[in-house]
Parts: structure tokens; C-alpha cells; sequence
């Protein structure tokens, strides 16, 4: 069914067809051009991100980290059980154990407490996904990884214009602080271009290797800027570029990015101000911000009390025409990993499944829709 107001709406800021018109106008509109190399250094120069590798999706960002850390059949890899598939499948695809963590009783990312515990001689990486675009601990991931000698990636994919602050005091962008990191760009997140994603390759030791996977494992790239006289198939690789088309539509939101993201706030907090009164008195939850991360209004969530109450919720929402969805179920119990998951029960998974209910979130929501769907909750 249509609703009359949907979850998710992309926004336009009125530039992306015109950098389309320019890119085209250049006679190259194959990736890593004049829009890859803006969109790329906006990131570094931003962000203080490492080496910035534009990719057709975050999904394919993941498989290029699994690529680079050698992931062999056998290893094992922790992450949460509460992500999107992707987050496994990269590492899937290399032939890893997933070994699925529990989710924080106060949110739904990564339980850090959990992690040490399941880290054996088999582990190879870290991979905390920043929920919500809201930092995991990751002084105390980066401690483990260091003791263990171990890789950690982050799944920034809903953390684009998202920090974590240290215990040093220093914030630090998410995306930054993990070996490697991997953006998305779909056109449900912050800043989009329909589909696409980024790496960050933070340790410059993968740096070359990862040029290289991305431009299908040639060595293209160091070619094109005179380093080599000639290339060749010198690694494994993919075609991991999105096209110079994606990159432009990029370029025009990155541009907007500081009136995206005060618009998005205000919005959350909106939502957080109405909903306030439902949580004090006990009738669910609200997102939850450790004091070591800061809000970048991804997305509003409430976790209900049970899937009773979601789906009264739910109901009532959608016969006012207004889309709210749930998010992930555990991967841990997903028919292609049940027989596989090692057996452990990850009660705080289970339960954000059931009860996490995402509403509308998008940039031109307006005050008075906000209102509306408070009222219907309420």
C-alpha cells in the first residue's frame, strides 16, 4: 500500500542532476574520475580518515576489508548478531566462522563486555557495527584488538557525521579509529546516491594493496599516475568503482551535508521531546546515547515492551497511513546460519527483533507529521 507518510523519503538538494550533466560533459563517466577524487578527499580533509576508496555499496566496501585481511576458511570473525546481512556475508564469502555476539542491554550494538570472552586462536577481526550511527566503546575494542593482535573493521554504514570521544578527550569521526571501515550511501541513510559505499583504509599498510582489489587487481591506478609504465593482474580484485554518475549525485549531497544533518536533529529531537512523557512512565524505551558518542539522527527508534505492543503499535500507524517498519532479526537463528551459530542464546538480540520499531525519518518530514504520529503512538 501507498502510505501518506512513508518511512523513508530520498532527498534532493537540487544540484545532483547538474554534476550528473557536468560528468557527462567530461567524456568519462567510469569510476575514479573528477566526482570519485571530490567525494574521496572531502572525507580525508573532513573526517581525518585514511585512505578513501568509493565503492557501489557498503556491502561491497565489507567484502573489500574481508579481501584485505587475508580472511582464509576457518577464521572467525565477532560481530553482532543484531546487523544487516552484510555484515556477515563478507566474510562469509572468504569462508569465515561467524562468531555473533550479544547486543548492549541499553542498545542494540555490540555488547563490548561480551566480546573478550569469545575470542579464541581462530579469531582474526573485530567488526562492531556503529547502531544507529551511535559510537560502540571502541577504546575498549581498539585494547582487545591490540592484546589479541587482532584487525578491527567498522561498520559505519549509518554512521556518516558521527563521533566517538576517547578516554584521551579527543573526538574522533566515526569510520577513523578501526584498521579499515565501510560506509553506506543508500538512499535510507544521512547522505546518499541510490546505492554506493566507501572504505576507509585507516592503517596505511593496506593502502596500496587495497587500490588494487579495487580496480580489479590491477595495478590501474599507480598506472594512470605514472608509476608504473605499465599494468597488469597483480593481485585478486573486483570491479568495486561506482561510476563517475554515482559519485556526482554523491558530491551534491556531501555539499549539503551540515543543512542535512540540522534538519535531521531537529527532527529526532522532536520526536524525543513527544515520546519523553511514554518513556518515563514506563511504556518503552528510548534511544540511548552513552556519553562517549554523539547523535548524527540516523534514524528514531522506541523498543517496546514485546512484540504485542509493536504490532499494536504497528497497526495503529498504518491505519493512520504512516509506515513504520522493524529492523533486523538475529542473524544467529536466520535459516542459513541456525545450523551453524555455535548454540549460544543472545537474549538482548532476540529481544531488540521483537520489540525495535523504527518511525518515519527523512529530511522533509514536517513538525506537524511528527506531531501526528507522537499523537498515534501516544
Amino acid at each position: 500500500m501507498s502510505y501518506r507518510i512513508p518511512f523513508n523519503k530520498p532527498h534532493l538538494t537540487g544540484k545532483e542532476t547538474e554534476y550528473i550533466t557536468d560528468a557527462v560533459a567530461t567524456g568519462k563517466i567510469s569510476g575514479n574520475g573528477k566526482y570519485t577524487g571530490l567525494c574521496q578527499r572531502f572525507f580525508r580533509e573532513n573526517y581525518g580518515m585514511g585512505k578513501c576508496l568509493l565503492t557501489t555499496s557498503c556491502t561491497d566496501a565489507l567484502e573489500m576489508a574481508a579481501i584485505l585481511l587475508d580472511i582464509q576458511p576457518g577464521d572467525e570473525v565477532i560481530m553482532p548478531s543484531y546487523t544487516f546481512v552484510s555484515t556477515a556475508n563478507a566474510f562469509v564469502l572468504r569462508g569465515a566462522r561467524i562468531i555473533f555476539a550479544d547486543s548492549r542491554p541499553d542498545h542494540p550494538g555490540i555488547d563490548e563486555q561480551k566480546i573478550e570472552a569469545l575470542i579464541t586462536p581462530k579469531t582474526k577481526a573485530i567488526v562492531p557495527v556503529h547502531y544507529a550511527g551511535v559510537a560502540c566503546d571502541m577504546d575498549m575494542i581498539m585494547d582487545l584488538a591490540r592484546k589479541h593482535g587482532l584487525w578491527v573493521v567498522e561498520d559505519a554504514a549509518q554512521a556518516i557525521d558521527s563521533y566517538y570521544t576517547g578516554r584521551d578527550g579527543v573526538k574522533r569521526a566515526l569510520g577513523s579509529i578501526g584498521h579499515l571501515a565501510a560506509f553506506s550511501f543508500h538512499e535510507t541513510k544521512n547522505i546518499i546516491s541510490g546505492e554506493g559505499g566507501m572504505l576507509v583504509v585507516n592503517d596505511p599498510a593496506f593502502a596500496e594493496r587495497a587500490e588494487i582489489i579495487w580496480e580489479k587487481g590491477t595495478n590501474r591506478s599507480a598506472f594512470f599516475r605514472g608509476e608504473v609504465d605499465k599494468y597488469g593482474w597483480v593481485d585478486v580484485g573486483s570491479s568495486f568503482l561506482p561510476s563517475e554518475i554515482i559519485a556526482a549525485f554523491l558530491w551534491a549531497q556531501l555539499q549539503e551535508i551540515k543543512k542535512i544533518q540540522q534538519r535531521r536533529l531537529a527532527i529526532w529531537d522532536t520526536y524525543h521531546q513527544l515520546l519523553q512523557p511514554l518513556q518515563a512512565t514506563g511504556k518503552f524505551t528510548l534511544p540511548y546515547l552513552p556519553e562517549y558518542a554523539s547523535n548524527n539522527a540516523h534514524m528514531f527508534y522506541v523498543v517496546c515492551r514485546d512484540l504485542h505492543q509493536r504490532e499494536t503499535i504497528t497497526a495503529g500507524l498504518k491505519a493512520a497511513e504512516t509506515h513504520a517498519v522493524f529492523h533486523y532479526l538475529s542473524l544467529h537463528s536466520s535459516p542459513y546460519y541456525t545450523s551453524r551459530h555455535d548454540g549460544r542464546h543472545l537474549p538482548q538480540s532476540d529481544r531488540y527483533g521483537d520489540t525495535l520499531l523504527r518511525l518515519p525519518m527523512y529530511y522533509e518530514l514536517e513538525t506537524k507529521q511528527i506531531e501526528e504520529i507522537c499523537s498515534v503512538i501516544h
